[in-house]
């Protein structure tokens, strides 16, 4: 079987990285906590999509593999989400009792983020029916060649137990752990140039 192959996405292709990124966190444990019901989720991700990793698209860090069968969208280093977009996406989606649980997550998840210059991963994802055929890990190497390459850290927070495995085979480590309430647990990741 041919190997993956991995392009820069331009931001006209921004529909469909979002596209993908909703199917592959269809069953993620931290989205699916704050939206439980499909129609909540359907409305609210591409919003969070967006929110989390426009920057990507016109700063040349968002990825994909052939068929947009796996997306990754990077923030380099001094790019940023859309904080008040996030902001705007929860105040609206997430129900009322859950508000406090998430405000308080946003709020830990900042604490662990790097203060050096660092390569952020907001979103990576690979459509279910693609899976285990090497795109996410064509992805990851693909851009983790970038941080290295530019003596930069990258940084994660990893919403499914599952994948942490993963990161961990590209030399990230757990920095913590993130669990408020009834969430399920957000793992902060760090892995250092090589």
């Amino acid at each position: 079987m041919k190997s993956p192959t991995v392009r820069v996405m331009a931001a006209a292709e921004e529909d469909l990285a979002a596209e993908t990124v909703m199917l592959a966190f269809a069953a993620d444990p931290m989205a699916r906590w704050t939206w439980p019901h499909a129609h909540q989720y359907l409305a609210a991700m591409p919003r969070m999509i967006r929110a989390f990793g426009s920057s990507a698209f016109s700063n040349g860090s968002a990825f994909c593999t052939d068929g947009y069968a796996g997306t990754a969208l990077w923030l380099s280093p001094g790019v940023h989400s859309d904080e008040e977009g996030l902001g705007a996406v929860l105040e609206s989606t997430v129900a009322p009792a859950l508000a406090p649980e998430t405000t308080a997550i946003f709020e830990q998840m900042a604490t662990y983020h790097p203060t050096e210059p660092h390569w952020y991963l907001p979103l990576i994802g690979v459509d279910p029916a693609h899976q285990g055929k090497g795109h996410g890990d064509v992805l990851m190497a693909y851009a983790l060649a970038r941080c290295d390459h530019d003596h930069a850290p990258a940084y994660l927070e990893s919403s499914n137990p599952r994948n942490i495995p993963f990161y961990r085979r590209y030399g990230f480590e757990p920095l913590g752990a993130i669990q408020v309430g009834s969430s399920p647990t957000l793992v902060p990741m760090l892995r250092r140039p090589r």
